[in-house]
């Protein structure tokens, strides 16, 4: 019960403070199964089940970093349109990383259920503010800046994340740098690095698809 009024609170105060543009409407609910883009659900139609949520708690592999999320965003659950809210719950493995990503329409507030975490953002002076963050305590990361989480303790751990918005986004570096369609010649010149490194790198990251079909397919 104390853990479900904990939870309230956190959603109802960065429900306060979202970054989304105020509603126009008491709900809507968002329409997923449509082939044309309907942004709202008929309200006679809506249902109960439309503002409820039943996977926060499922099993989810881990990732190759040990990381496995459960995301509860305007895209996963529908009612949460036009609410500025959404959350997530992230699972690590002992050791496991939430590799640096940015959040850019959200601030976050990530709150440890269970483990001991060494988490932190950079801000934009590249300042590096973190800390070893342990069950029952609350780290606020800034909209947009860099972060970061690993799980430093010797048994799983996990967070539940909180953000001002129904779609927060999410950005890590080696997708934005090495999956973007820029071409291979131009990051080599920006990192340092050849066009054949930057391939290298995008075939282990599995991005070389990506980038393929965007900038760098271009005749020019």
């Amino acid at each position: 019960m104390v853990l479900m009024v904990r939870i309230l609170f956190v959603s109802l105060f960065i429900g306060l403070v979202s970054s989304d543009p105020l509603p126009v409407q008491d709900y809507c609910v968002a329409v997923t199964d449509s082939e044309t883009y309907i942004p709202c659900k008929n309200s006679s139609l809506v249902t109960i089940e439309d503002f409820m949520f039943y996977g926060l708690n499922a099993t989810v592999e881990f990732n190759d970093a040990g990381l496995a999320i459960v995301s509860v965003n305007a895209n996963t659950f529908p009612g949460l349109r036009t609410q500025g809210v959404s959350l997530a719950r992230a699972d690590f493995a002992v050791g496991g990383v939430a590799v640096p990503h940015v959040h850019p329409r959200a601030t976050e507030v990530a709150w440890v259920l269970e483990g001991t975490f060494l988490s932190g953002f950079i801000d934009s002076q590249e300042r590096v503010f973190s800390k070893v963050i342990q069950k029952g305590d609350v780290f606020l990361i800034p909209r947009g800046l860099v972060h970061f989480h690993k799980n430093v303790g010797d048994v799983q751990g996990s967070l539940l994340g909180f953000y001002n918005s129904e779609n927060p986004g999410r950005s890590t570096f080696q997708d934005t740098i090495f999956g973007c369609g820029v071409k291979e010649e131009l990051l080599g010149k920006y990192l340092g690095l050849s066009a054949e490194d930057i391939s290298k790198m995008r075939g282990k990251l599995n991005l070389r698809g990506k980038a393929e079909a965007g900038f760098s397919a271009s005749p020019n």
